[in-house]
């Protein structure tokens, strides 16, 4: 009987270790090195995950980093865009993107304390919706669903809500695997979230879900109407207690953002019951004639830069 109980379970651990073996395997077989101004970008090509479809990953080091001093690291969503331009949907038309390399490297080229590691988590196109939509408060929405129309065209209907499993991939299979690849701090206090628009909505719901993994969550241009604003009431239940985690927020004043400022006062008044303390473990910035577009994110980037780093 114990024989037994013991061969099953070798059995069982063997083949875990068979399938990370695996996994490791495709990953550094996939990945793509390339040199630009002394620092280095890594892309790797359809990232496998146990519980969401494949993705690029692209990590940035910065110039500082090497073998013998480890760095803080963000992770942030969109990753298609946050480095590189892209090709607009209008012809002849071009996005430059965050370029958060490029403001990275002017903050560390004055204070060279402030490097990190940046992992940019691509998106996967027409499914996005579905997977930054925060999942935990959907089934509110289900009850008391005042929008079909926003419903069905969101993609929830055909796509289902996939938040709760890319957070898992975040937290169960890439950070391990960015952790054991690179010199990275793995605490907490060292491991930032980030993202716009939805985006921003997901990575505040990542802090919520998973407090004892990531420190900081940089939320720019928070989504906060999406599904008739349900998030909001899971928020306001389920922040962490203040404490090792922090939030950023900001917005503008003009065109999409111009719809956040009522939400965002929300929100506001829910950290200072929950104890948060501007400018300490909280920060809100409004930025009058801001838009909600990659450009003014990237003029507002050194913000929530310095508030992970404690540098505000």
């Amino acid at each position: 009987m114990k024989l037994s109980f013991f061969k099953n379970n070798l059995f069982r651990y063997i083949s875990l270790f068979l399938i990370i073996l695996f996994f490791y395997y495709k990953i550094l077989n996939k990945k793509k090195v390339i040199d630009v101004k002394s620092s280095q970008y890594i892309l790797y090509e359809n990232f496998p995950s146990l519980y969401v479809e494949p993705r690029n990953i692209e990590v940035w080091l910065p110039s500082q980093y090497n073998s013998n001093k480890r760095l803080p690291v963000l992770y942030m969503f969109d990753g298609q865009n946050i480095f590189h331009g892209k090709e607009g949907w209008i012809k002849n038309s071009y996005n430059h993107g965050w370029q958060i390399d490029e403001i990275l490297d002017s903050i560390t080229f004055v204070d060279k304390s402030n490097s990190m590691i940046v992992v940019g988590i691509f998106n996967t196109g027409l499914k996005r919706f579905s997977e930054y939509m925060p999942s935990k408060p959907i089934e509110l929405f289900k009850k008391n669903n005042l929008n079909q129309e926003e419903w069905e065209n969101s993609g929830l209907e055909k796509y289902g809500s996939t938040s709760d499993s890319l957070l898992k991939f975040i937290v169960f299979e890439l950070k391990p695997f960015i952790d054991k690849t690179f010199e990275t701090k793995a605490d907490r206090i060292n491991t930032f979230i980030s993202g716009s628009s939805m985006g921003g909505l997901i990575s505040s719901y990542a802090l919520c879900e998973y407090p004892d993994i990531f420190g900081t969550a940089a939320c720019l241009s928070t989504h906060w109407p999406a599904l008739n604003g349900i998030y909001i009431d899971y928020l306001k239940e389920n922040l962490p207690s203040p404490g090792e985690n922090k939030f950023y927020f900001d917005y503008g004043t003009e065109g999409l953002d111009s719809n956040y400022e009522s939400f965002q006062t929300m929100v506001d008044s829910f950290l200072l019951q929950k104890g948060y303390i501007m400018n300490e473990n909280w920060v809100t910035r409004k930025f009058k004639d801001h838009d909600h577009h990659e450009k003014y994110w990237k003029s507002r980037l050194k913000y929530p830069i310095n508030f992970m780093q404690n540098k505000f």
